[in-house]
C-alpha cells in the first residue's frame, strides 16, 4: 500500500512539472522569435519606400545628361524591366489575400508555409499543442459557439440597450466604416454597442440569423439584384441615417476581407451620402492564430474550425474621430482620407488597389492610365523641349 502510493505521488508530481514545462515552453515559443530556427522569410523582395519617378529621377541625376534630347536613355528600360519582373513575382494585391506570413513561428503549420521537419523535441512540442488544440481548446469552443448562437437568437433584442462608455463611439445617425480582415470583426465590435448591419440576404444558418436580428433592429437587407441598383442603395441607407432613432450603420468600405495587413480601397457609396463617419481601425495579433478569411479557398464552416482550433483571438481595436466631408472634397477623396486615418491607427499598408481584383480582373481604364503615367515618365522633359523648339 505504501509503495503504491508512493508511485501515485510520483505520478501526480511528474504530471504537474511536465505541465508546467509543457506552458513555459508555449510563452517562450511564442513570445520569442526564432527566424534562424525556423528560417521563415517575411518577404522574396525588399522594397524601399518612395514614388517610381522619385527613384528614376535619382537613377538620371547620378549620370551624365544626353547632350541632344529629353531626359529618356536606352538604360531606363533596364528599371522598367526590373521593376515589372519585381511587381510579377511579388505584386502588392495578391499577397493581400494569402495567410500573413510570422518572423517566428507560432505552433501553427498554417501559418508558416516554410515549415519542415527541424528536430524530435520540436516535433513532439507541435505534437502537444495539437493534441491542446484538437482535443481541449476545439470542443470547448463548438460549446460556446453553439450557446452564444442560440442566445444570439433567443436575446438580440436586450444587444442595443446594453450600456456604453468608449470615447468616439458611433452614435445614431452616423456610418461606421473599418478595414475588414474577418466576419468575427462584427462580433468584436458589436460588444461594444449595437448596429444596423448592411448585406446581401442568405439562405441557411446565415438566413436564421438575418431573420433574427432583423426583430431586434431595421437591419439592412438588399436582394441580391437590389445591390446592383446604387440608386436603390443609396436612398435606402440615406432614409436610415435621416432617422435619428436607428443605430449606427456598420459597414466595411473595402467589400471583402483583405489579411491584416492593409487597407485597401474604400468605395465610395457610404461617403456620398453627406453622413458622419465614424471611423474604427481593427488589428488581429497574428502571433496567437490567423484571424483572415480567404473565402475563395474556405467555406464558413471551415473558417470556423480554423478558428476554434488556434489558440486564441487577440484584437485591438481603435475608435477614431468622427470625420465630415470637407468643402469641395469628393466622394473619393473623403474615402481615402478616412482609409489612411484607419491604416496610420492601426499600423496597416495603406493600398490604393480595389479589393474586387481578389476575383476580377483589371478594368482596361486603369490599364491605359498607367500607360499613360509610364509614358510621362519615359518621356521627361523631352516633350517640353520639342515645344521650346
Amino acid at each position: 500500500k505504501v509503495s503504491g502510493l508512493l508511485f501515485r505521488r510520483t505520478v501526480v508530481k511528474g504530471a504537474f512539472w511536465a505541465l508546467k514545462i509543457w506552458i513555459c515552453l508555449i510563452i517562450s515559443l511564442i513570445v520569442v522569435p526564432f527566424d534562424s530556427v525556423c528560417g521563415c522569410v517575411s518577404g522574396l523582395i525588399q522594397r524601399e519606400d518612395g514614388s517610381m519617378e522619385k527613384e528614376l529621377e535619382e537613377l538620371r541625376r547620378s549620370r551624365p545628361k544626353p547632350p541632344v534630347g529629353g531626359d529618356f536613355t536606352l538604360s531606363d528600360c533596364f528599371y522598367f524591366s526590373r521593376r515589372g519582373i519585381e511587381s510579377i513575382v511579388e505584386d502588392e494585391v495578391t499577397q493581400r489575400f494569402t495567410s500573413e506570413e510570422l518572423v517566428s513561428w507560432n505552433l501553427l503549420t498554417r501559418t508558416n508555409n516554410y515549415f519542415q521537419y527541424i528536430s524530435l523535441r520540436l516535433t513532439l512540442v507541435y505534437g502537444l499543442g495539437i493534441f491542446v488544440r484538437y482535443c481541449i481548446l476545439a470542443p470547448l469552443r463548438i460549446t460556446l459557439a453553439c450557446i452564444g448562437l442560440s442566445w444570439l437568437v433567443i436575446g438580440t433584442s436586450a444587444v442595443g440597450l446594453l450600456p456604453n462608455w468608449r470615447e468616439n463611439k458611433p452614435k445614431k445617425g452616423g456610418i461606421c466604416v473599418a478595414n475588414h480582415t474577418s466576419p468575427i470583426d462584427i462580433v468584436i465590435l458589436c460588444n461594444d454597442g449595437g448596429y444596423a448591419m448592411v448585406g446581401q440576404v442568405h439562405g441557411g444558418l446565415m438566413g436564421v440569423i438575418q431573420r433574427a436580428m432583423v426583430r431586434s433592429c431595421p437591419h439592412i437587407w438588399f436582394e441580391r439584384a437590389e445591390m446592383r441598383d446604387r440608386h436603390l442603395v443609396t436612398k435606402r441607407l440615406t432614409d436610415h441615417v435621416n432617422d435619428k432613432t436607428k443605430l449606427p450603420i456598420l459597414i466595411f468600405p473595402e467589400g471583402t476581407c483583405v489579411n491584416n495587413t492593409s487597407v485597401m480601397m474604400f468605395k465610395k457609396g457610404s461617403f456620398e451620402i453627406g453622413a458622419t463617419i465614424y471611423p474604427v481601425a481593427i488589428k488581429y495579433d497574428p502571433k496567437f492564430g490567423d484571424a483572415f478569411w480567404n473565402s475563395s479557398k474556405y467555406s464558413m464552416v471551415n473558417y470556423l474550425l480554423r478558428m476554434m482550433t488556434s489558440w486564441a483571438l487577440v484584437c485591438n481595436v481603435w475608435y477614431l474621430p468622427a470625420m465630415h466631408q470637407q468643402e469641395g472634397e469628393d466622394a473619393v477623396q473623403f474615402a481615402n482620407r478616412v482609409k489612411s486615418a484607419i491604416a496610420h491607427q492601426g499600423g496597416l499598408i495603406d493600398l490604393q488597389w480595389d479589393g474586387g481584383l481578389k476575383r476580377a480582373k483589371v478594368k482596361e481604364t486603369f490599364k491605359e492610365q498607367e500607360q499613360k503615367k509610364y509614358s510621362s515618365m519615359v518621356v521627361g522633359d523631352d516633350s517640353s523641349s520639342n515645344s521650346d523648339g
